[in-house]
Order: structure tokens, then C-alpha cells, then sequence
């Protein structure tokens, strides 16, 4: 990816920018590129082709590209995967891609004879055949189905792997979407099942009817039969919130929850319940998540201290439950139980409702546990480890609500995923599927290390290498890292990493630096606004940490991250561009001065601060990756790419950047796939492309051959 190219100051439109005269232009806030934020704009578009020519011209020449997108799409489609299961109405439910299922095949089969190697699927839902027959461009999104017989499904259908969704009701017993059945045209919407006739919906009712993030504030209750202009407001929250969102929750035993929630920031929030005499305003802590319904109990993580009534002092990163009969009755007077309370370097990771009990999962200095808690009298829950292997990474893949059977995926970075049953009751555990090794790894071996930060906070990291390598400096090696919205980065198995780069000589590491949530809400709030500069100096010090080991040298070292990881990488790259010989920029934020008016950007203050806060904007100003590039220095080779349906994060962030670079006269390499939403692509082939093109670049750029 870094080989330097000669860029000609021209961006594929006639234009031409002085460095001298931009740099002016930045400086008094005019911004000479605001034409590429018009995302599907004409002159943008042939601007993006451009691009994808040049960038074209050089990675997907490169000799390596032909055999690396073989192989990439080769594991894509590979045939022996293993099928991820969704639980429903007793059966077992899956989408599938491959080379003949472009856009997806929803298919299910029984839950004995999903057991077998080859369970017999049945088609439910061909998104392929919904496309060519209504020639639109469907991608699965998300299944809502209502409680308790999981018949009656809303289906959230996206064109093009965006957020902004359509959705269709379904009828899970006929395979078929119901004439004449709930409907709402695309946008950026959620919905919540009442009852089989009854939907709560928050969506842009009137034109406009949308926050300042682009999702909707306004609830609504739907009967089966009525047009959506006859909906009845439920709730209104303000323009200034992030959004409002329903929420239904349901037990075993048949009780159900329904909810409001009000996203007064990214992570503050304020819950309602809906009571026989209308809304009432739960009184806990603003950072909380409910996490599902148990044996009649609201299951919530605290991301904040609670001060409860009766004085006691919960910490952040416990789970507590409360009684829905109270909640109800008393919402303003709530008592929690405390379910889970992390221990040092112990953080709580996710969590599964089954019948009668709840999944968690922990991490543990960054590795995998996972517990069954059970209710008993008098708020009391009992614990029972269940025997998971060590040393490996756990996922909650669904657990089922109406009987105590789950299923979770056990990984690590030379450890090929496993799907194994769960039966919560007894703790049993059965491996039912093992996805076959992908790549060589007989010669790889993992550590896990730690490097000191600036201010002399120790940051772990894992190493993948090659077993009792020399450590000359030698090893072309990538480093990745998030470090934001409290996102935990644990070992995982990667195919592709494995096939296109470990198995070929290179080595990979992953840093988890302050920002995410690998020790609890803490080790996430350290880095909120103003102080995220702790981020950006733990992930240097890794970086710095690697070479001192002498895993590798700059030369050999490329980083890459993705959304805010993206961000991370921009600031590497202006901050410390000596460290780094790549930097793959994947869907990035980049412009730190107007994030809050591209796409969804202004739900992010909480995380990053805001322009119209001076202090806010003064460090934002600081480290915006757009506005803090300068001639003179020795960038490496960037390689930025985005894609043009991110309504997310947006494709304005990289066009500019990218553009920015040519007026400066720095070389970069640019490329934006037109499809795929906030990732790499919507179908196998686009994934395997943007792969194929990262590796070629890290392999150029790194001197791997």
C-alpha cells in the first residue's frame, strides 16, 4: 500500500488548490471541498471514480492481488462455515451468502437436526429473488418477531447494506410477507411489537420529524388496519436528543416490559415505563443499559455509580435487577439487586435472557469467562461458571426465551471459532459445530504484553508472530486498535488475517488502549472528550513498545482501524508519522470540525465533545486528522476507503482527507466501494476485493513478500 505514487494536483474535476491558498482557506473556516460532502452528487461521484481508477491502477495491478482475492473470496464462500443460529418459534434460523446467494438466503431448520454436519435448510426468505423481482437492491438488516408464538415478524430490509431501513411484515408459518400487513417506507426507524396486533414505532412521521443525528423522537402506537396516519403519539422527545426508541422486553413466564427510551446523548438516556396510568420516568442513573427481562426483573448494566434510596452505593460495571411490579408501582422509589460486581482488571461484557436465567460473560484481563446467574427469593441470584476452555474469547451467540438453551462461539487468534450448546439449567456444554482451520498456524504463537503509556498507564496488547522468531526488526507487522464507545477488542479468529498475511510471514497485534471497554466503564470514560489525547498516546506507546521488543521497526510497522478506529489512525498519522510505515484509514471520521453535521455524527458528542463548546472545539481543532495535515512532512502512504452508502459515519469524512492530500501534494491512495453501508461491502466478492486491496498495500508497503 505505500509505494509512492505521482498524484497530479487536479481531483478529476478541473480544480486546483494551492497549498498556500487552502491552508488559508482552512484557517478562516471556508472549506474548499464542502462539495464532496454531497454524497451522491454528480461532480462528487466522477471525483470518486477517479480515484478508484488510480487506486485500481496500483493495488489491483499489484502481482500479489490476483492470488490474494482467490483466496479471500475462496474463504468468503467457503461452504463449511459454520451457520450462525437465530433462535425462533422453537426452530433455528440463519442468513446465508454465497457465490449463489448474493444478497442473502434466509433459511431455518430444525433444532435436532441443525446438530448434524449438514442440517437439511429450508428456504425461508430469498433476498436475491426480492431484489431482481422488485429490481431493488434488498440486504438483510434485522428480524423483529412478536411475543410469545414468534409468528408475526417485522423484517427491516436495507438497499445497499445502509442503516436507513424498510420494513415488511412477515409470516414466519407461510414463508411470506403478509398482504396488506404493517409496512413503513425507508428510513431510519425502530419498532417494537406490543402484541400480535399492535406496533410501537419511532420514525419520521412528517417530514423533518428527525433529531439533529438524523433518527427520529417521536413514538407511536399502531393497530393492526390503520394507515400510519391514524398512529397515536405514545411519546415526543425533543429535537436536541439523539433519538427515541421503543423497547419491548418479555420473560418465560410471560410477563412483558414496554418501554421508551429517550437518548439524551450517545450514553446518557432516560427510561420509560409504560404503566395502566400512562408513562412514568424510571429513577436510576442516566448511563444505564436494560438488558432483558428475568423471572419478572428487569436486568440492567450500570455504567455509572448508583446512589439507590436506601443509601447503598452500587459501582459502575455491575449488573443489577429490578422488580417490574415495583417499577411499575414505584418508579421513582426503585430498590436494585445486585446480580454482578467486577472485580480488578474484571469487566462485564455481554449478557443472554433465557427462560429462567441469565448468560453473562466477563472478560478477564481481556480474556473469556462465562456465568449462568439464577434468580432466587428475596433478590438473591445464584452463579455457576460454565467450563469454557482458557485463554479464548467468548460471544453470546442467542440464547432462547423460551427454554434455557444458548448458544455461545468460542475463539481465539490461532483458535478456529466453535459453536457449542449451552444448557443453562445444568451447565452442560456440547461443541455442535467447529469451523476446519483456515490457515497454517503450526508455526504462530500468541503473548500477551503490556506497553506504558505517557502517563505511565499500562496498556496490554496481544501479539501474533511467528514461534521463537528472531527479533530483529525484521517481521512486516500490523497493529489495530478502536479506542472509543467503550468497544472491547478481544482475540478473534480471522480467515482472512490468517490466509492473506500470518500464514505469509507477517504478524499482527491488537492494542487495548484506554476508550474502549476491556476494564469497565472506566478505562472507557479516561478518554471522553477533552482527554482522549490518553488514546492516541496508549495506542503510540504500543506502537513504540513493538519496536523496543524488536518485533519489528517502523519501516515493517502499518496500523489500521475502522469508524473510530479510522479517527485513530488519522491522528497516528499526523501525530507520529515517523512510527509507521502503513496506515490503512477504513471508514473513517476525519474532519473533527463539522463530524456533528455529516450523517449521524452529532449523536457522537458525548464521546468526542462538541464545536460549540470552546474548550471542546480548541481540542478538537487539535487533533482533527483534516485539519492538522501539513507539507513538509514525511507521511508514509496512506490508504483511505470508505464507502458511498454509509449513512453512518459518512464518506465525506475520506473524500475530503483524501482531497485535502492532493492540494497538498502528498501522495495517498483513495478508494470508495459504492455499495456496502459502514463496512466493506454488501456482497462475499465486494468483502474480498477490500481485502484483497488492504493486503496488497500492507504487503507493498511493509516489504512482505
Amino acid at each position: 500500500m505505500r509505494i509512492p505514487i505521482a498524484l497530479i494536483l487536479t481531483l478529476g474535476v478541473g480544480l486546483y488548490w494551492a497549498p498556500a491558498a487552502m491552508a488559508a482557506d482552512l484557517a478562516s473556516d471556508a472549506d474548499p471541498f464542502l462539495w464532496l460532502e454531497q454524497v451522491d452528487g454528480a461532480r462528487a461521484m466522477d471525483w470518486v471514480r477517479a480515484e478508484n481508477a488510480k487506486t485500481s491502477a496500483v493495488l489491483e495491478q499489484d502481482p500479489r492481488y490476483a492470488a490474494l482475492y482467490r483466496d479471500a473470496l475462496a474463504l468468503a464462500q467457503a461452504r463449511d462455515r459454520i451457520p450462525e443460529p437465530g433462535v425462533l418459534s422453537g426452530e433455528i434460523y440463519n442468513l446465508w451468502q454465497d457465490a449463489d446467494h448474493k444478497h442473502g438466503l434466509w433459511r431455518r431448520t430444525t433444532f435436532s437436526d441443525y446438530q448434524r454436519p449438514e442440517p437439511a435448510w429450508k428456504p425461508v426468505l430469498d433476498l436475491d429473488a426480492l431484489s431482481a423481482a422488485g429490481k431493488a437492491n434488498w440486504f438483510w438488516n434485522s428480524a423483529q418477531c412478536a411475543e410469545p408464538a414468534e409468528h408475526d415478524c417485522m423484517l427491516a430490509l436495507s438497499d445497499g447494506g445502509e442503516d436507513a431501513v424498510t420494513w415488511r411484515e412477515f409470516d414466519l408459518r407461510s414463508a411470506s410477507f403478509v398482504a396488506g400487513g404493517f409496512e413503513f417506507p425507508r428510513g431510519k426507524q425502530d419498532l417494537a411489537w406490543q402484541d400480535a396486533a399492535t406496533l410501537l414505532v419511532s420514525r419520521e412521521w412528517a417530514p423533518g420529524e428527525l433529531t439533529s443525528s438524523g433518527y427520529p423522537y417521536i413514538v407511536k402506537r399502531l393497530r393492526r388496519g390503520q394507515p400510519l396516519a391514524a398512529a397515536s403519539e405514545l411519546y415526543r422527545g425533543a429535537r436536541s436528543d439523539v433519538g427515541v426508541s421503543p423497547l419491548a422486553l418479555h420473560d418465560g413466564a410471560g410477563h412483558q416490559a414496554l418501554l421508551i427510551v429517550r437518548y439524551l446523548t450517545f450514553f446518557e438516556s432516560e427510561y420509560r415505563i409504560l404503566t395502566p396510568q400512562g408513562l412514568a420516568l424510571l429513577a436510576w442513573p442516566g448511563k444505564v443499559g436494560v438488558l432483558g427481562l428475568v423471572a419478572n426483573r428487569l436486568i440492567v448494566e450500570l455504567r455509572e455509580d448508583w446512589k439507590t434510596v436506601d443509601g447503598a452505593l452500587i459501582p459502575q460495571g455491575s449488573l443489577v435487577a429490578v422488580d417490574l411490579a415495583r417499577a411499575i408501582a414505584k418508579p421513582d422509589r426503585l430498590r436494585p439487586d445486585v446480580i454482578y460486581t467486577p472485580e480488578p482488571r474484571k469487566a462485564f461484557a455481554e449478557a443472554g435472557v433465557s427462560r429462567n436465567r441469565l448468560l453473562v460473560t466477563e472478560l478477564d484481563n481481556v480474556r473469556g469467562r462465562a456465568y449462568v446467574y439464577t434468580p432466587q427469593h428475596g433478590g438473591k441470584w445464584t452463579r455457576r461458571a460454565l467450563a469454557f476452555p482458557d485463554n479464548v474469547s467468548i460471544e453470546i451467540i442467542d440464547a432462547d426465551l423460551h427454554s434455557d438453551r444458548a448458544f455461545l462461539q468460542v475463539t481465539g487468534f490461532l483458535t478456529p471459532p466453535s459453536l457449542w450448546l449451552a444448557d443453562l439449567r445444568s451447565g452442560a456444554l456440547a461443541m455442535t459445530k467447529v469451523l476446519p482451520p483456515r490457515f497454517n498456524a503450526s508455526h504462530l504463537a500468541v503473548d500477551q504484553l503490556e506497553a506504558v503509556s505517557k502517563d505511565g498507564t499500562h496498556v496490554p496488547y496481544f501479539i501474533v508472530h511467528t514461534a521463537g522468531g528472531a527479533l530483529d526488526g525484521s517481521t512486516p507487522t500490523i497493529l489495530n486498535a478502536y479506542g472509543g464507545f467503550q468497544v472491547s477488542e478481544t482475540p478473534y479468529y480471522s480467515s482472512s488475517l490468517g490466509k492473506l498475511w500470518l500464514e505469509r510471514g507477517g504478524a499482527f497485534a491488537l492494542a487495548n488502549i484506554r476508550g474502549g471497554g476491556e476494564f469497565g466503564p472506566a478505562w472507557h470514560d479516561a478518554g471522553l472528550k477533552t482527554n482522549r489525547q490518553r488514546i492516541y498516546d496508549d495506542f503510540a506507546a504500543v506502537g513504540a513498545d513493538l519496536i523496543a521488543r524488536g518485533f519489528t521497526t517502523p519501516a515493517h510497522l502499518g496500523i489500521e482501524g475502522g469508524s473510530n478506529g479510522g479517527l485513530l489512525m488519522g491522528v497516528e498519522f499526523n501525530q507520529r508519522p515517523e512510527l509507521w510505515g502503513a496506515v490503512d484509514i477504513q471508514v473513517p471520521l476525519l474532519d473533527m470540525l463539522r463530524y456533528e453535521q455529516i450523517a449521524a455524527g452529532s449523536s457522537w458528542t458525548g464521546e468526542y465533545g462538541s464545536v460549540a463548546n470552546p474548550e471542546e472545539r480548541a481540542f478538537l481543532a487539535s487533533i482533527s486528522p483534516y485539519h492538522n495535515l501539513k507539507t513538509g512532512v514525511r507521511y508514509p502512504l496512506p490508504l483511505i476507503w470508505t464507502t458511498t452508502k454509509d449513512d453512518r459515519v459518512g464518506p465525506q469524512h475520506a473524500r475530503k482527507f483524501a482531497a485535502r492530500m492532493a492540494a497538498l501534494g502528498l501522495p495517498y491512495l483513495y478508494y470508495e466501494v459504492i455499495e456496502g453501508g459502514h463496512g466493506s461491502g454488501s456482497t462475499l466478492e465486494e468483502e474480498a476485493a477490500m481485502s484483497a486491496r488492504e493486503y496488497s498495500y500492507f504487503s507493498r508497503q511493509l516489504r512482505l513478500p
